[in-house]
């Protein structure tokens, strides 16, 4: 018989993944807050409730449930909504996260509580949800710093801290992105960052996804912590490679996550490798479905949803077929009302470009960049090596010619 999943989330990063899912012959019940998104066009069943609404959207299953249809699995793809998967999966006996395993990857002061409990290597970190301890919580762990809400993503709010009189404005803001209103600083970090996923199946894991991010904008956009894409290989030595992922398999284990997948922000400091934050979900930035399959060979989302279905995995098949080098790299534009955009096809024929895609349109405003969610748009590019792989990737962003309305 069909067995048919949950997929929550339909924007643009989630229709790979759900192509992927129909691919495998499953029916796809759908979930997305907005009545238009364009992965509801693959779905068998739709439910139009917000992705942050796990009761809501659990409530549309039930009825679906009582008409005779079976669910054998829930998913989010490429959406930050942990808590609302767990919700469903918990109470439908579904393979997935606990509530308390869900409660710490969505809650960032949690998640650092917890694995600092464990021994879990993280920077120092505090608590400043009240404004009138931030001053002193910030000289406890000097600069520089870093300032985030608690409860947010997509670097929305996320700050990096150099002076003492930046503290009071960059909380307001942070204060502003997070819904609780809860902000913490945590100790900056130096050394080079990563980007983890991990496949965990009965307790065993495997780290396909490991990807070298860039932040070659940081000096511009500064407080705000921007990242310009990532790249794989790593130029980590294979030593240190294999801390990085070990550290990572401690994070999960003491987060209770044995079975779906983790999502690792990593570093490697001059004390070894350290967590920055673990989330229990697919990765956005087109990671889990475009670029590990790319440098791999390996259908990651496939194995994603054979987890989410309960289904173990064996090692044979998340053994990397190749090690192909990939980059990512974002359209980088000064602010301003768009007016044109000619060359895209162009960019899309250049030489080693797998994926490429923009974010806006005309008479779209391309703002200063504050978060991750403004960004225009990006390229996927291949190459026999890692800096080829990036030249590529660049180069086809550079044949886009967008024209700005005169003001």
């Amino acid at each position: 018989m069909t067995k048919n999943i949950l997929i929550v989330g339909a924007g643009i990063e989630a229709c790979e993944g759900i192509r992927i899912a129909k691919a495998m012959g499953l029916g796809l019940i759908v979930a997305d807050g907005n009545p238009d998104a364009p992965g509801f066009d693959m779905a068998d069943w739709r439910i139009v409730a917000s992705t942050y609404d796990g009761k809501a959207i659990l409530n549309e299953l039930s009825t679906l449930i009582e008409q005779g249809l079976k669910i054998d699995g829930a998913i989010a793809m490429c959406a930050d909504v942990p808590m609302s998967v767990a919700i469903i999966t918990n109470a439908l006996g579904l393979p997935g996260l606990s509530l308390e395993s869900a409660f710490w990857v969505s809650d960032k002061l949690a998640m650092k509580d917890r694995l600092k409990t464990y021994g879990v290597p993280i920077p120092n970190y505090a608590d400043v949800s009240d404004i009138s301890i931030l001053a002193q919580r910030a000289a406890e762990l000097g600069l520089p710093l870093i300032i985030k809400p608690v409860d947010s993503r997509g670097a929305r709010g996320v700050q990096l801290i150099e002076s003492m009189e930046m503290l009071e404005p960059a909380w307001h803001i942070a204060a502003a992105e997070s819904p609780t209103s809860r902000v913490m600083i945590e100790e900056y970090l130096p050394g080079p960052q990563f980007s983890t996923e991990t496949l965990a199946s009965k307790g065993h894991y495997f780290t396909l996804g490991f990807a070298d991010r860039n932040y070659e904008w940081l000096t511009r956009t500064k407080p705000y912590i921007i990242e310009n894409g990532g790249d794989a290989p790593t130029a980590l030595s294979p030593k240190h490679k294999a801390e990085v992922i070990s550290v990572l398999e401690q994070a999960a284990q003491a987060l209770a996550i044995t079975q779906g997948v983790i999502k690792g922000d990593m570093v490697y400091t001059p004390q070894g490798a350290k967590v920055i934050e673990v989330a229990g979900r697919l990765s956005g930035g087109f990671f889990s479905t475009t670029q590990i399959p790319l440098a791999t060979g390996v259908n990651f989302i496939e194995k994603a949803i054979k987890l989410a279905l309960g289904d173990d995995l064996s090692p044979d098949e998340v053994t990397p077929e190749k090690t192909q080098a990939v980059a990512i790299r974002y359209l980088d534009l000064p602010c301003g009302v768009v007016d044109s955009i000619e060359g895209m096809a162009d960019a899309n024929a250049a030489p080693g470009v797998e994926l490429l895609k923009l974010f806006i349109t005309p008479g779209s405003q391309v703002q200063s960049l504050s978060n991750h969610t403004q960004r225009s748009g990006f390229a996927i590019a291949v190459g026999d090596s890692k800096q080829q792989a990036i030249t590529r990737a660049n180069d086809a962003l550079a044949l886009i010619r967008v024209k700005f309305r005169k003001q």
